[in-house]
This record gives structure tokens, C-alpha cells and sequence, in this order.
């Protein structure tokens, strides 16, 4: 009996002091080591154009009389998506135009008269100097000299008169074009255009529906790369420069979706925000934003969320 109490006593004793021996042997890292260590930096990212994505919306108010285009569509810069009632801006240009045709029939009624007093006064004009030259001779009286020279005179009088009504006729043409003007641009305001060459990712709209400047009527894309929009916890956010390597790849896979390259670093830390599911989140952790630019004709979808893998080299461990 005392034996098999001294060998339970032995096993207990050679037990307890191997797992102190175990917890001696348990590696402890320090930051600077672990740091030191990684390779790459994985991430949360999610994806989205590089020129981000862009409302739909409307610059007036309205009532929506066409859709052409539709989800998915490409798209060109100024290209017309949509339409809004424009009949009284219509109805306001016909009739400003009609102003400006009426007025320029007016100037050139003017003009029409300017000629036949040229004609006129240069008449007048040789008439006064002949009759100047024949008083010399004593070949007329100062009275015929005087008729000429009122004669001259007034034709001069007509003829600015006629040019002081054509410059005033001018200036209210310019005045009616500003009208033109105005009135087009209320009328090229109910036409909504795509900002830039692009995709249609969404329409929310519908015919007849009233709409206001604050309406979302879609979503756009504007042409260009796909960028994975990540954040790099602070610990490592120092170690992450533009131009290095990366990949996304979906949650939990190591499988490569397409590679890239880091183009924006955040110049300052601030709240883990952007992938924090709840509002609630009271991690003081700081985190700093990445932007990893994907190869074109990158096959993932805009909105993913995957993750993303930066690669570090060896000297930025």
C-alpha cells in the first residue's frame, strides 16, 4: 500500500513539474518581434471604382417623360439619361428667339436707311464745296453757299442719328441673346446627363414620377480601375508605402481574385469605422486607410467585401 502511495506521490510531482518546465518553454514575443516577423498585412476591403460611386440625380425639379438607358448600361460622357417635362422652358426659348428674329429685322430696316443717306451726304458734301468754290469766283450768292451747308449739315445729323438708333438696336440684340441664353440653360437643366464615361449600376426611377434635387434616381460608375478601400490597424500602419504589392481574395480563402498595387495612404489615423458592423463599437483601436488599385479587367464585383493581403519586403518589416 505505501508503495503504490509513493508512486502516485512520484507521478504527481514529475506531472506538476513538467508542466512547469512546459510554461518556462512557452515562447513570449514583443511587438518589436512580431513586427518583425510578418510578411503581409491582410485587411477588410471593400471594393469600389476609383472615382467612387456617383448619385443620380437631378439639378430642378420635375416630372421624369423619359428613361434611356437602363441598368448596366455603358455609357459616354454627356450622354442623355434621362428627361424631365420641358415644355414652358421650351415655350419661353421659341418665344425669346422670336424677340431676337424680330429685333434683328429692326436693325436691318435701320441699316437699310444708312445707305440712301451716304448717298446723300456725300451729294450734299460736293454741292457745298462747289458752291464755296463758285462764290470765290463770284459765280453764286453766300445765300446758295448757306443752303448747301444747312443741306450738308443736316444729312450729317440724319445719317448719326440713324447710326445712334442702329448701335441701340445692337445692344438690346445682345440683351435678347443673354434671354436665349438663360432660357437654354433652364431647358438643358431638364435633361439629365451622365457627368462622364461610365455604368449605370442602378435606376430608381420611373416614368411620371415627380422628382426633387435631393432625389437618388440611380447610381453611376464612372469608367476607370477598381480599387479595394482597406484599413491597416495601427500597429502595422507605419509599414505600408504606395507602389507595394497586393491581392484581394475572398474571406477566408487564399485563393488570389486579382491583384494590385497600394496608390493612397491615409496621412493621419482615425476610429475603426468603416468595416465595424456595429454602431456601438467602442474599440479604441485606430486604424489607417489604404487604397490598393486592381489590375484592369479585374473580374470582382463592385461592392465585394474581401479581404485584402500587402505584401511587405523584407527591409519594410
Amino acid at each position: 500500500m505505501k508503495n503504490i502511495t509513493y508512486c502516485l506521490l512520484a507521478c504527481l510531482l514529475l506531472n506538476c513539474g513538467g508542466k512547469k518546465e512546459d510554461e518556462k518553454k512557452t515562447p513570449v514575443f514583443t511587438e518589436k518581434q512580431v513586427r518583425a516577423e510578418i510578411d503581409k498585412v491582410v485587411g477588410i476591403a471593400n471594393v469600389e471604382p476609383i472615382g467612387k460611386i456617383l448619385p443620380i440625380s437631378a439639378e430642378v425639379n420635375g416630372t421624369i417623360t423619359k428613361i434611356l438607358v437602363e441598368a448596366n448600361d455603358e455609357v459616354q460622357a454627356g450622354q442623355t439619361l434621362m428627361m424631365l417635362d420641358y415644355k414652358v422652358e421650351e415655350a419661353q426659348l421659341a418665344q425669346a428667339k422670336s424677340k431676337l428674329a424680330t429685333q434683328q429685322a429692326v436693325i436691318n430696316s435701320a441699316r437699310a436707311n444708312v445707305a440712301p443717306l451716304e448717298v446723300r451726304l456725300r451729294n450734299t458734301e460736293n454741292t457745298y464745296k462747289r458752291n464755296e468754290s463758285l462764290l470765290a469766283g463770284n459765280a453764286t450768292t453766300k445765300q446758295v453757299l448757306d443752303d448747301s451747308r444747312f443741306a450738308y449739315e443736316q444729312v450729317q445729323k440724319d445719317l448719326q442719328a440713324s447710326q445712334s438708333l442702329i448701335a441701340q438696336q445692337e445692344s438690346k440684340m445682345a440683351e435678347l441673346q443673354a434671354d436665349i441664353n438663360y432660357f437654354q440653360t433652364l431647358l438643358d437643366r431638364k435633361t439629365i446627363k451622365a457627368p462622364t464615361k461610365g455604368k449605370i449600376l442602378s435606376l430608381d426611377a420611373k416614368v411620371g414620377s415627380t422628382i426633387t434635387t435631393s432625389s437618388v434616381l440611380g447610381e453611376f460608375a464612372p469608367a476607370g480601375s477598381l480599387v479595394a478601400v482597406t484599413e491597416v490597424d495601427e500597429l502595422f500602419a507605419d509599414k505600408i508605402q504606395v507602389g507595394q504589392k497586393a491581392f484581394v481574395r475572398n474571406q477566408g480563402s487564399l485563393e488570389k481574385l486579382a491583384e494590385g498595387k497600394v496608390i493612397f495612404t491615409a496621412p493621419y489615423l482615425k476610429k475603426k469605422s468603416l468595416f465595424s458592423d456595429k454602431a456601438d463599437n467602442l474599440e479604441d483601436r485606430r486604424v489607417r486607410e489604404v487604397r490598393v488599385e486592381l489590375a484592369p479587367n479585374s473580374q470582382v464585383l463592385i461592392g465585394s467585401r474581401l479581404e485584402c493581403v500587402i505584401e511587405l519586403k523584407k527591409g519594410e518589416r
